[in-house]
């Protein structure tokens, strides 16, 4: 009886553990399962340790605790999966979930966009929020139907123009090569029509071009200026708002609906906060930047009111042009309505 109990019991002891075992590893899968039941994949081009990149950590982070643990916001930074163009083509072939892209990205997915982005429209950051809170509905409206949404609108800052000779007028900008990001044709026809030879580049080969002499003059934010070290390049810097880097993070809507229904609104509440957040931080952070840059040896070019007036005539000149292919007409008419009202006395 001995003899046979023992290979009985011997076998009883490996069941149980083995069954053990199974239920552990079983147990750690639900667990893991429990903590991440849905991974919302974002890309962008803003550098890890920015001021950007920061704030898209903190809604990471925010995600988390909101959600128990249970949504991941998982960051792809610093142009990692390419240029905004190609971002956007990922997000349309769903290999990402979300992005965040500046004003120069964003009209590759939706051209109203590109609203925002007349240059030397807004001369103020009240003017261009005045008039961003009322067309934003309408331009969401139109990202809606083609099954994206906005989860923020942020400001990456102002933007100036870099070169490598100083730029005072613009038949100055037009003896230059200028960087434009590559993938919007509407875009580039207008700075042709302003006169300027344009170069499209990626952002991610910008740098590069002005090393190897493709081109020698760019329009950047300040603080980006100084993160990527263009002003070490491209020395000058023109005292003159060129346009406002709009940004904006952008979810598909079949990704957004994976996340719990009772969690979305305080997902959203906090990628909001944080694109508010980023206004403050990126108007402040511009003038940071030039100051730390002049001290490094950039040289700024501050136009006379006649020199300024000069620049915003010309641009001006050719807005009538933008109304249809570059900017659809019914919301460029709102634009220019809510753009006279910013500049009365409230």
């Amino acid at each position: 009886m001995t003899s046979c109990s023992r290979p009985h019991s011997g076998l009883v002891s490996r069941t149980l553990l083995a069954s053990r075992f199974v239920a552990l590893v079983a147990g750690l899968v639900i667990a893991t399962a429990a903590e991440a039941q849905v991974v919302v994949k974002l890309g962008t081009i803003a550098p890890e340790g920015s001021v950007w990149g920061d704030a898209l950590q903190r809604v990471a982070r925010s995600w988390k605790e909101a959600s128990g643990g249970k949504v991941e916001l998982r960051i792809f930074a610093g142009g990692v999966l390419g240029g905004e163009d190609e971002l956007v083509r990922k997000l349309q072939r769903r290999v990402i979930d979300a992005v965040t892209l500046s004003g120069s990205g964003l009209p590759t997915l939706e051209r109203s966009f590109n609203c925002l982005n007349m240059p030397l429209l807004f001369e103020s950051s009240d003017e261009l929020d005045y008039v961003r809170e009322r067309v934003a509905p309408a331009i969401e409206k139109r990202l809606d139907a083609k099954g994206f949404a906005v989860l923020n609108w942020a400001i990456a800052g102002w933007v100036n123009i870099f070169s490598k000779e100083p730029i005072r007028l613009p038949a100055d900008l037009r003896r230059t090569r200028f960087w434009m990001s590559s993938g919007d044709p509407e875009t580039e026809k207008i700075y042709k029509a302003f006169g300027v030879h344009v170069v499209p580049l990626p952002v991610t080969e910008m740098m590069t071009g002005l090393q190897t002499g493709l081109i020698d003059a760019t329009a950047a934010p300040p603080l980006y200026a100084l993160l990527d070290r263009t002003f070490q390049v491209a020395g000058h810097m023109l005292d003159i708002h060129w346009g406002a880097l709009n940004a904006a993070t952008i979810v598909r809507a079949d990704a957004w609906a994976r996340v719990p229904e009772e969690l979305r609104p305080r997902l959203a509440e906090a990628a909001r906060r944080e694109g508010v957040a980023m206004r403050d931080v990126g108007r402040k952070s511009g003038d940071d930047a030039v100051r730390e840059m002049q001290k490094r040896g950039l040289v700024v070019t501050v136009p006379t009111a006649a020199e300024r007036a000069k620049w915003r005539e010309e641009a001006a000149s050719t807005y009538p042009g933008l109304r249809g292919a570059y900017c659809p007409a019914e919301l460029y008419d709102d634009v220019m309505r809510f753009h006279a009202e910013s500049r009365r006395p409230r």
